[in-house]
């Protein structure tokens, strides 16, 4: 019987809920999705992982969904389920997302300036400068909470066949630091659009940093951005 996934809170109002592995390319990938509870009650949630009714329930209990996000355009696979479970939420795709996901409807794209919705409470900026993807990254304020979703991974690999785990390494997603896969990196043709987004969400100081793929960087969060992206503030 497979385990329903749990609520943790890592900081106030703000809980990450721990999936089922997916396969991405062979590779065993963990999902996560992010939870905020915003002051009026309503429930922002970052990149869903399966819905299921247990789920729902635990939901239930912290707020009305109002707000579906995709930080990119791979972290999809379960918008469909949510939006017919939440019919009036507002679902936002990252940039790209839209034509891949015709099957969906969307309230907008993201850009660089927050929708009024959670403007004052959340923060949020496009890592652009690549022609593979872009991603958005988001900021917590009030708890200096970032969440990304790919553009940094720290995975164990505990689920990965040994040939897997060598690609891991060599793409440098493994280990205390981790960082962007290296195919993504080699897709950056405009570094001083990227060097200025990295900046601007190091600006934020973030204590901490929620990573989809990886453990939580619970403190120093803008020191960890820094080392883990260093390859592109060269």
């Amino acid at each position: 019987m497979t385990e329903e996934p749990a609520f943790r809170e890592v900081a106030p109002e703000v809980w990450i809920v721990d999936g089922e592995y997916v396969d991405f390319y062979g590779f065993p990938y963990p999902t996560r999705m992010t939870v905020i509870r915003l002051s009026g009650g309503q429930l922002f949630i970052h990149s869903p992982v399966r819905w299921t009714p247990a789920l729902a329930a635990q939901v239930a209990a912290l707020g009305d969904v109002r707000y579906l996000v995709s930080p990119n355009k791979i972290h999809h696979l379960f918008l469909g389920d949510w939006q017919q479970h939440y019919p009036i939420a507002e679902m936002y795709a990252s940039p790209g997302l839209p034509k891949k996901r015709k099957d969906l409807q969307f309230t907008a794209t993201l850009t660089d300036n927050a929708p009024a919705a959670w403007a004052e409470e959340i923060d949020q900026a496009v890592l652009k400068g690549s022609f593979f993807m872009h991603e958005v990254a988001f900021f917590h304020k009030a708890t200096r909470t970032m969440v990304v979703a790919d553009m940094i991974e720290r995975l164990d690999g505990e689920r990965w066949p040994w040939w897997a785990k060598l690609i891991g390494r060599f793409d440098g997603l493994m280990g205390p630091r981790g960082g962007m896969p290296k195919e993504w990196r080699a897709s950056f043709i405009n570094r001083r659009q990227a060097r200025a987004d990295v900046r601007r969400m190091t600006d934020w100081d973030p204590a901490r940093i929620i990573i989809a793929h990886g453990p939580i960087v619970e403190t120093d969060g803008a020191a960890y951005l820094t080392s883990s992206l260093h390859w592109l503030l060269k």
